[in-house]
């Protein structure tokens, strides 16, 4: 990952967090690491505990980010997810997987951003 890209994600997740604050999200982490990948927000949304998937475009690139989310990125968010839950004792919460697209100007400022509630299911 090239540094702009690193720099576009931060940006973006930053921009995804002050928003999410503002509806009334609580931040319980952020940029979440395991052995299978990294979650990058964990939030509240009253009883629910929200895995959040942020991804970042500028107003150059060409199509949505959420596009960027994948069958394969979709499986791998579910098992790090899963670990989460089992290594937390998270098994009789209510928990549910977001994503949020974020397209910002080429100085990193906010264009628009889209929240999509249940984007990742595990059918």
């Amino acid at each position: 990952m090239t540094m702009f890209r690193k720099k576009l994600g931060g940006q973006g997740e930053k921009h995804a967090l002050e928003y999410l604050q503002k509806k009334g999200y609580r931040l319980i982490a952020q940029n979440y690491y395991n052995y299978i990948g990294e979650i990058d927000l964990i939030m509240r949304d009253k009883k629910t505990i929200v895995f959040i998937e942020v991804k970042t475009k500028t107003e150059l690139e060409f199509g949505n980010p959420l596009e960027m989310i994948d069958t394969r990125k979709q499986k791998k968010l579910l098992e790090c997810i899963k670990v989460y839950v089992q290594k937390n004792n998270l098994f009789d919460e209510e928990v549910r997987i977001d994503a949020v697209s974020v397209v910002v100007d080429i100085w990193g400022n906010k264009l628009k951003i889209e929240h999509i509630e249940n984007a990742v299911t595990d059918d």
